[in-house]
């Protein structure tokens, strides 16, 4: 029986595989009225060259013709990854590197297993990312934190206020985050703050314009952060030593048809770090 499937693969796939001919789409309705399982036919699409019908109508036809959700999310995956290649011209003579030219940035690659859908992520201590805890933040007037009472705060501050004295998560320095942001977003529009435990809550001062900090720096409830990007709509944030122990969190941006004002709400990613 195994014999016969090899023979039967080696009669599909020699074709494609001894003249280098790119597959399309009727190479992958071939196999899958040849009853090739999913996993060959996905391992043929990502080594052999491909020139896909990836229009509508087209992957509607595939499916029709009973090719599975996987195969077809991997055809679309070559072709994207084929078309966004940049081409180069047959004629391109190679050149001698310039030593003195500054280095180009590599190009954003696939994100990091577990960072695909819109998020914030920080990697553990096994080198894998996970999902950092996100909390609901209500921004209140009045009630300020009192510590920073006297810092001359405008008449129209808010409070962010996250129930809870502790975040679920405990981290130590250096850490590294990636933020999955919303089309349209950046990691600019996110904020790093500090949160101060008062009673049973976390809070930080903010005012309708963002977020307020003292110039001499003593007190400061938003926090400067640089960010990479990785991809796409992913950019990668590395936290060093300089922060101190306590809690913190990335603010999510509000919608601008829904901006902060006392008694909204919005999203804040958490976490406490404990060197």
């Amino acid at each position: 029986m195994r014999k016969a499937v090899c023979a039967v693969l080696l009669l599909v796939l020699c074709p494609f595989l001894v003249a280098q001919q790119a597959l399309n789409n009727d190479s992958i309705i071939k196999m899958v009225k040849a009853q090739l399982s999913d996993d060959v036919i996905v391992t043929t699409i990502n080594a052999s060259p491909g020139d896909y019908d990836t229009s509508p109508d087209a992957l509607i036809a595939l499916k029709q013709a009973g090719v599975s959700n996987k195969v077809i999310d991997a055809l679309v995956a070559k072709s994207t990854a084929a078309a966004s290649a940049p081409a180069v011209p047959d004629s391109a003579a190679p050149s001698t590197p310039d030593a003195s030219a500054p280095a180009a940035p590599l190009p954003p690659g696939p994100l990091p297993p577990g960072t695909e859908n819109i998020g914030a992520y920080y990697k553990d201590s096994g080198g894998n990312f996970q999902p950092l805890p996100s909390e609901v933040v209500i921004f209140q007037s009045g009630g300020l934190v009192k510590h920073v009472a006297s810092a001359g705060l405008m008449k129209e501050d808010l409070n962010g206020l996250v129930g809870g004295m502790r975040s679920r998560l405990v981290v130590s320095t250096p850490i590294t985050f990636i933020l999955h942001v919303p089309q349209g977003r950046t990691a600019s529009d996110y904020e790093l703050v500090r949160l101060h435990v008062v009673g049973n809550n976390r809070q930080f001062q903010s005012v309708a314009g963002g977020l307020i900090h003292e110039s001499s720096g003593s007190i400061r409830d938003e926090i400067d952060f640089s960010s990479t990007q990785i991809g796409p709509s992913a950019w990668q944030v590395v936290l060093n030593n300089g922060l101190g122990d306590g809690e913190f969190g990335f603010l999510e941006p509000q919608d601008t048809a829904s901006p902060k004002t006392p008694a909204s709400s919005g999203k804040i990613f958490t976490f406490a770090i404990v060197n």
